[in-house]
Parts: structure tokens; sequence; C-alpha cells
């Protein structure tokens, strides 16, 4: 199962155009691309506000990630402030995998963003969300907070912006994408033996994992005849005729 390191902005100290800050916007994004990730079996790892960069860069290095988002907001700089719109997506020269990723949310993100043309890929050495982490990784600044235009529409599409990252991260990772469903719960009902989880809706699928009689699952969606799952860290398929939903 694939593995994102999420490490929104923590500079509570970069202010907004209405005095609100970047770390507070950034983790509202992280937390609307939860559900999706959750949704397309895709696990995560996430910073704390009180970290640095450095800090979760080690962190990430430390959990076996295999790949690094960092989501911020921008601003530009005198005597520009306030004057400048655009989406950069930053990724460390040579990397040929954050070349790759930058690519994709580039292009994912122009078909949501107000000015497809401003969204920029820029590799860029200095950042330590790119040079220190040992997976690939990008930056991506998903609008000027400096900006009126920009940031009314990053805080008016918070949940867009969230499934469009979402999105993308399925996309890099080759995984289908899935809407989150009913998100209810269910009890595996076996008469003998177990439940083979499986990595898509199909007996033709590999098996990922067992459930056993009486085991709660959380349903993440329907597909036909399939329960996407949730039990524990494990995400995959059962049979919906063996899950009494709750």
């Amino acid at each position: 199962m694939p593995k994102i390191y999420l490490s929104p902005s923590t500079q509570e100290y970069n202010l907004t155009i209405t005095g609100g800050n970047e770390e507070y916007y950034m983790n509202l994004i992280a937390n609307a691309m939860i559900p999706y990730l959750d949704a397309s079996g895709i696990q995560y790892g996430r910073n704390r506000p009180e970290m640095t960069a450095l800090e979760s860069a080690q962190q990430a290095n430390a959990g076996n990630y295999d790949f690094y988002l960092a989501i911020h907001s921008n601003a530009s700089a005198e005597p520009y402030t306030g004057r400048v719109r655009g989406a950069e997506v930053y990724y460390y020269p040579g990397s040929q995998n954050g070349l790759r990723a930058a690519t994709i949310f580039a292009n994912n993100y122009k078909e949501i963003y107000p000015l497809p043309d401003f969204v920029k890929i820029i590799p860029l050495e200095t950042l330590t969300d790119l040079n220190k982490t040992i997976m690939p990784a990008i930056l991506f600044e998903v609008a000027y907070h400096d900006n009126q235009e920009d940031f009314q529409w990053m805080s008016s599409n918070i949940n867009e912006i969230g499934r469009n990252l979402a999105v993308s991260v399925a996309d890099y990772f080759d995984v289908p994408f899935v809407e989150p469903g009913v998100n209810a719960r269910g009890v595996v009902t076996i008469s003998s033996g177990s439940l083979n989880i499986r990595s898509g809706p199909s007996v033709n699928t590999d098996i990922v994992g067992s459930l056993n009689n009486g085991d709660i699952v959380r349903i993440l969606n329907i597909e036909n005849d399939w329960y996407r799952i949730m039990y524990r860290d494990l995400s995959g398929y059962v049979n919906s005729r063996y899950i009494n939903a709750f």
C-alpha cells in the first residue's frame, strides 16, 4: 500500500491578507485530503504544527514513506506585495520522480486554478523539504495568500484543492482514485475460515490480507458487489455478501 507524508506549512507567522495565517489554511487543505486518501487506500503520516521543516523531513525519513508532499501558500516581496498570483510546484533538481510528481500535480491543478497558465514547475535545491528528504518530494505553493483574488479563491475552495491534491497523489502512485462513499462500519459474517481482502474488486486480484468472523471494518466505498474497506492500517476490497453494515 503506498504511503505519503503530508507536511502542511508550520509557518504561523506568515499572515494572509485577512490576518489569518498560512499554517491554518494549509492544515485545512491537508485535512480535506484525508477522506480521499482513505477511500483510495493510500496510507499517510503527517507533521505537527510545532515542528520545523527539518523535523518534518526527519520524521518522514524515519517512517519509510514513499512520497513527501509539503503544502504551502506564497507571498511576494516588495515592491510586488499583493500584486502577484499563481501556483508553484517545486522539486529537487535531478530527481526524476520529483519532476514526474511536479508535472502530475501541476497538470491536475490547472484544471481547478482560475489562471492555469500561472501554474509553474520549478526546480530548486535550497528548500529543506526537498534537500533533506530521502524519498521523492515536492513543495506545492497553492496560491498567493497576500493577493486578494488568490486568497479569496483559495479560502473558498479548500475541499476542492484537497481533493485535487489527493487525485494527484493517486495518479503519482498509479492507483485508482476513489471518492469517499458510505464510510459506515460493518461486521464480518462468515461461517468458517477467513475472508480474503483483495487489492481490487475482483476474485482475480491479489490477496492483501484476511479477516475473521466478527471483525469490525470501516466501509469506504461500494463498487458493484464489493466493499472497499479499512481494517486497522489495511485497505482493500471484500465481497459485500460477507459484511453486515451497521
